[in-house]
């Protein structure tokens, strides 16, 4: 019996479970899936649990109900791979043997990499919205601040969802009007980029909004301390903004267990062929989701469609055949802008977002780059599909895992 191995029962872990069990059956082949945590969690609530939007409830289930009864379980803390030898160390001695390895072990944020970020005021006036923790402490913070300076802001790139902290700064706009106190919050977003966003086309669409809601830009601001004191953030430069509430995404990097394993890069980034999502150093491993260091969003739309053409390259691989060279770096994204609307953003590698309909070209019913409360609607549907379509392998009708071009025109 050969031995498929997948690191990681997050998002793409668990995706990758439940399409390849359909394929790859006993007696020929084993499925283990390794993840030593109990919970699941739907990560995109993160952002809705500081303005009570959602609730713990809603964004935390258990991982064994999204596992596949015919694959294996095992609920260990992963020591390191050592693929020259084809094996994973486990904590407590036992070893797994893959004859395919699938990394999906995800990226954690990392203050430690900032000095003063988790310092006396952190998750006091100094939170993460990346973590269940620190979006439940930033809840709690939220419902009796009286106002005054909150700062969002980005360490640097690349981190886990890019649009979710321009999605944070909106809605906290809304978020404190219906609380009848904007006038009493200056709402101020920093950024290490020359604007608001990755990609000219959705920057200039954002920075409008960003006006739009007296919400100050401060760009090229590379951090490079936080002064717990003072409530300032510093940059490289001198320049310094002072805040009462620093909301703040760290660092972002990849699992410790790369750096254990000698398979990162500075980040714990995996190198990968971001065509065929395999790894450039190791012929029988994959990769995919935000453990990959490809230059597309580390998104949960993006490990979606990647799962989709990995889940082919895996049974190509393990028959012989050539790889498929087809990802295209898609990426789907809903953008909160409040007040019960959002945009939606549709690219790739090569192609910008640009205004059309999605899916249907002409038809929608969702629009690109617009402002829309259908759009609003998508983004609150999304936990819905998400627990009971995407992480079960289900194909989502006429959304293509390659980005259609013709439906952007």
């Amino acid at each position: 019996m050969k031995n498929l191995v997948i690191l990681g029962a997050g998002t793409g872990g668990t995706m990758m479970a439940n399409h390849l069990h359909h394929h790859l059956q006993s007696p020929d082949w084993r499925i283990t899936i390794i993840d030593e945590r109990k919970e699941h969690h739907y990560q995109p609530g993160y952002l809705f649990l500081p303005f009570d939007m959602y609730s713990p409830d809603d964004i935390v289930k258990s991982v064994k109900e999204f596992i596949p009864d015919d694959v294996h379980l095992v609920q260990q803390k992963i020591l390191r791979i050592v693929p020259a030898e084809s094996k994973i160390q486990l904590e407590g001695g036992n070893e797994v043997s893959y004859d395919v390895l699938i990394v999906a072990t995800g990226a954690k944020i990392a203050p430690e990499e900032t000095e003063g970020m988790r310092g006396a005021e952190w998750h006091k006036s100094v939170f993460d919205f990346y973590t269940f923790e620190g979006s439940l402490a930033l809840r709690d913070k939220l419902r009796d601040w009286q106002g005054g300076k909150l700062v969002v802001h980005i360490t640097e790139m690349p981190i886990k969802c890019p649009v979710a902290p321009l999605e944070f700064a909106f809605l906290a706009d809304s978020f404190f009007k219906e609380k009848k106190m904007r006038d009493k919050v200056e709402i101020t977003y920093v950024t290490p980029l020359s604007g608001a966003f990755t990609k000219p086309k959705a920057t200039e669409a954002l920075e409008h909004l960003l006006k739009e809601k007296h919400i100050h830009i401060e760009s090229d601001f590379a951090i490079e301390h936080v002064d717990n004191t003072t409530k300032e953030i510093v940059d490289y430069g001198g320049r310094s903004i002072p805040f009462d509430i620093l909301v703040t995404v760290p660092t972002n990097k990849g699992d410790e267990l790369m750096a254990r394993s000698g398979m990162g890069d500075d980040l714990n980034y995996i190198p990968t062929d971001k065509a065929t999502l395999r790894s450039k150093d190791y012929e029988n491993i994959f990769v995919l989701g935000d453990a990959s260091n490809i230059p597309a969003s580390k998104a949960g739309s993006v490990t979606h469609f990647e799962a989709e053409i990995l889940t082919e390259n895996i049974l190509r691989f393990v028959h012989g055949e050539p790889l498929k060279e087809e990802f295209d770096g898609h990426a789907n994204c809903f953008i909160e802008t409040g007040n019960g609307k959002a945009l939606l953003i549709d690219f790739n590698y090569t192609h910008e977002p640009v205004e059309g309909s999605f899916p249907f070209q002409g038809i929608g019913p969702l629009r690109l780059l617009k402002e829309s409360r259908m759009n609003h609607m998508g983004k609150l549907a999304f936990r819905w599909i998400y627990w009971n379509v995407l992480l079960k392998g289900t194909h989502i009708p006429f959304v293509p895992a390659t980005m259609s071009v013709p439906q952007k025109q």
